[in-house]
């Protein structure tokens, strides 16, 4: 059997990880979690990547208007064992993965990119040179 990690992930890992992103972003969203100590952070879940034999899911959160995120990593990972109960009886899956939270930095490295785009030098080789159209177009 071919390694599949090396060519990304299945569809059905992305569709379970889906799966599971929704469930927690809903339970979480309630609120309904005892002993949670996120009191008034607003979660915001972007990403579960599942492991190949999905028992493993790693989430990927963020407090919205970038809250204390290793708090909020650290009160997610002290009800683990709560929230993957909460997940199994939402979801119908074999088995009900074990969850691992941790910080996304995918919005920190977007707004990175985004400054190093302002850059003038970086602005000067994108705009286009004398006689070019705008659009790129060629006459």
């Amino acid at each position: 059997m071919a390694k599949r990690s090396a060519r990304g992930p299945t569809q059905r890992q992305l569709r379970v990880g889906e799966l599971v992103r929704h469930a927690i972003a809903e339970i979480l969203r309630r609120g309904k979690l005892s002993g949670l100590d996120l009191a008034g952070t607003v979660v915001t879940v972007s990403e579960v990547r599942m492991s190949p034999d999905l028992k493993v899911a790693t989430v990927f959160v963020l407090p919205l208007g970038g809250g204390d995120a290793d708090r909020t990593v650290t009160a997610l990972d002290d009800s683990r064992k709560q929230l993957r109960h909460q997940v199994a009886r939402r979801l119908d899956l074999r088995y009900a993965p074990d969850l691992r939270f941790r910080t996304d930095g995918s919005f920190d490295e977007g707004d990175r990119i985004d400054a190093l785009l302002r850059l003038p030098k970086v602005r000067r080789d994108l705009e286009p040179e004398d006689g070019d159209s705008p659009s790129g177009d060629r006459d």
